[in-house]
């Protein structure tokens, strides 16, 4: 999944001359915490919330309060924005971002086109927006989350025992993580089942593989489990 088909666009820019109190209404106006500063259809930085929060407070400490508003009028936003902004290629992976903010502890990115120009913004909420996505859960139906071992057909054994049953799957999802060696968690939600195959298919998938969870969003229920091996 590319950023170019999950990103905010048009992105929600400031010009590199406008005024702090510029910046501040943009940001209370579209709630949001990062606003490309750009000049010419060109990036040329960053001012998040923080930055304006840092330099309303510092402006703060010297004036008295009916100044405040003045000084915050003058201040230009290429005095406080970050000049080196990380910046994303629009053919990047969610993956490859999501590693981005999280290194650097940011809300979001600028996303860029091979030219450089500034075609959108990346973000916490658009990560999470396609992590939801990604799981299938407006489907609801039920989830299993199952411990199987590491070698070729498995997660068929399990989707061809569902779609036995007339199921359907909305997701796959898998990882080594926090599996133990030779084995990897699978996460696998089905939907078009009525309530018996849904019983029936539990008690098959629980007889043949360990199953530590399952979720049924049809009646609300919830089952945890502890797959052999574990502590």
């Amino acid at each position: 999944m590319l950023v170019i088909n999950w990103m905010s666009k048009p992105p929600i820019t400031v010009d590199v001359n406008a005024t702090l109190q510029d910046a501040i209404q943009l940001l209370k106006k579209h709630d949001i915490h990062m606003l490309p500063v750009v000049e010419n259809d060109q990036i040329m930085g960053v001012v998040t919330d923080r930055d304006i929060k840092q330099a309303s407070t510092s402006d703060m400490v010297a004036l008295e309060n009916h100044d405040l508003v003045k000084s915050i009028s003058r201040i230009k936003i290429k005095a406080i924005m970050n000049k080196r902004p990380i910046t994303v290629p629009y053919n990047h992976t969610l993956e490859e971002t999501a590693i981005l903010l999280f290194a650097h502890n940011i809300s979001g990115v600028p996303v860029i086109n091979p030219e450089g120009k500034l075609v959108g913004v990346f973000t916490k909420n658009d990560l999470f927006r396609a992590f939801i996505s990604l799981t299938g859960i407006n489907k609801r139906g039920i989830q299993f989350a199952i411990r199987l071992k590491d070698q070729p057909g498995a997660i068929k054994e399990v989707t061809d025992i569902i779609r036995d049953y007339g199921g359907r799957i909305a997701s796959i999802l898998s990882t080594c993580d926090r599996a133990e060696e030779g084995y990897f968690n699978v996460y696998v939600r089905a939907y078009g089942l009525d309530l018996p195959s849904r019983h029936r298919i539990t008690e098959i998938i629980r007889d043949k593989d360990p199953l530590f969870y399952l979720v049924d969003f049809e009646e609300n229920k919830r089952e945890m489990h502890q797959p052999a091996g574990t502590k």
